[in-house]
């Protein structure tokens, strides 16, 4: 039986290896590892214009999606001035993966948005952020700075979809200084101890949700296994 295929959306940032400093499109490897290890074939999807028909092309390809983490959402896209915090955003990731999940939407694919991807789902759905976390819970527990992750515990909710694959409680590594507000036909599914929305999921879909934490960088493969689980179906 073939591996299920899994689109992952990547960056294009200026990059420095050997010789080269140029633009690349890159992902850090936790994410194709994390999708091999629970038994589907990553595809990277870098910004592909014209973004629309990219979209609809390379979803009739796909079995389900990721949408990764990143940069800042440009407040634009739902429609709020920017924070004095929000001052790195992508328009080309922003009009890409809106692309992707509009493609998705059509067909029912599976979809997962991780940290930045979640908040690009609420977005998508009509939703809004929060611009900088340290706002509204006064500490910096979600985004210490650097590269380095934040730890912070989660409580989900009972008898969720999230809860079948990661449990109803568990640690969770993070990197971000942006949530989501609001979502639009998701139901809220997870918080941090803070009382920060962690989760979302579409309750009427059979594999769409979000999480604000990186779950390729813990060792619980639950969230993927359960992705790949779905594209196979």
């Amino acid at each position: 039986m073939s591996r299920p295929i899994i689109g992952l959306s990547t960056y294009r940032e200026r990059a420095q290896w050997g010789a080269w400093d140029t633009s690349a499109d890159m992902l850090p490897s936790e994410y194709a590892r994390a999708i091999e290890a629970a038994g589907g074939m990553p595809v990277l999807l870098p910004p592909t214009e014209p973004y629309a028909e990219a979209a609809r092309a390379v979803v009739k390809r796909l079995d389900a999606l990721v949408i990764t983490g990143g940069a800042d959402v440009d407040p634009s896209q739902y429609d709020e001035p920017a924070h004095a915090a929000t001052v790195k955003t992508r328009p080309d990731r922003d009009a890409w993966e809106l692309a992707l999940l509009d493609a998705a939407a059509e067909t029912g694919m599976p979809t997962l948005g991780i940290c930045r991807g979640m908040q690009v789902m609420a977005v998508h759905a009509g939703g809004h952020l929060d611009q900088h976390v340290p706002d509204l819970v006064d500490n910096d527990r979600h985004n210490p700075g650097g590269d380095q992750y934040g730890n912070t515990g989660i409580k989900v909710a009972k008898g969720s979809r999230l809860a079948e694959l990661v449990g109803e409680t568990g640690p969770a590594s993070c990197h971000h200084h942006q949530s989501v507000r609001d979502h639009p036909g998701f139901t809220a599914v997870a918080w941090a101890e803070d009382g920060l929305l962690e989760a979302i999921e579409d309750p009427e879909h059979r594999f769409r949700l979000g999480v604000q934490w990186h779950p390729e960088v813990d060792p619980d493969r639950g969230l993927f296994r359960g992705l790949v689980m779905a594209a196979g179906d």
